[in-house]
């Protein structure tokens, strides 16, 4: 007996954003679209990571700007417990602070939320195989990206450092970097030790000048 084709088969979606309007746009969308069940919704990146833990969804829809907790973070975390969701971002920004760190965090995929309907379907769809999906603007900022070399003193600093960093950049104090990246206080003072000695620094402050001086905050 033939095969089905992959994509008759149903895919599965949670969609995580802090707007309802959006969240009912979508949802509205992909019911009436053939092939796609919504298992649920959630507003922001914490309660996006507890509901596809639990509901096991093939994609999460990923806003990456939520008052309640960020995509980022929650991406990232997702990788961290081992869920198999592929997260697909969907946002209105496109601005390398946004896409690189999302990407980094371990997202399939990266679209803008003025992307056709089919264009989101075909995504949504490629995703739950596993597929790189970009849209046109993401993918060029990569590949500059790419391309451009680090500034000296940048290849020091994991992921992880740089998200620490940027947030102490803004003042953050480290119990709300913790909630933020969904880490302990205690995780946040190591991470910032090593910052700390990758830079040659001696406090915060000092840390941050460095850091803008040798490019890697921007």
């Amino acid at each position: 007996m033939a095969e089905h084709p992959v994509n008759e088969r149903t895919v599965t979606l949670i969609v995580v954003d802090d707007h309802p309007v959006v969240r009912d746009g979508l949802r509205g969308m992909f019911e009436a679209g053939a092939g796609f069940q919504v298992l649920g919704e959630a507003a922001d990146g914490p309660a996006g990571v507890e509901l596809a833990t639990r509901l096991d969804p093939d994609v999460v829809l990923m806003d990456l700007r939520m008052p309640g907790g960020g995509g980022v973070a929650a991406i990232a975390e997702l990788a961290r417990r081992g869920v198999r969701s592929r997260v697909l971002v969907l946002t209105t920004y496109d601005t390398d602070s946004d896409t690189l760190p999302a990407i980094e965090a371990g997202a399939t995929g990266y679209l803008l939320k003025d992307a056709p309907r089919e264009e989101l379907f075909t995504a949504v769809r490629a995703a739950a195989e596993g597929r790189t999906v970009l849209s046109p603007a993401v993918a060029s900022r990569l590949v500059s990206h790419v391309r451009t070399p680090a500034a000296p003193g940048n290849e020091g600093l994991s992921a992880r450092e740089r998200e620490v960093l940027e947030l102490v950049a803004k003042g953050t104090s480290n119990r709300a970097i913790a909630r933020e990246l969904f880490i302990s206080e205690a995780t946040v003072k190591t991470h910032l030790t090593h910052i700390f000695g990758k830079l040659g620094a001696k406090d915060r402050a000092a840390a941050v000048a460095l850091a803008y001086d040798r490019g890697i905050l921007g």
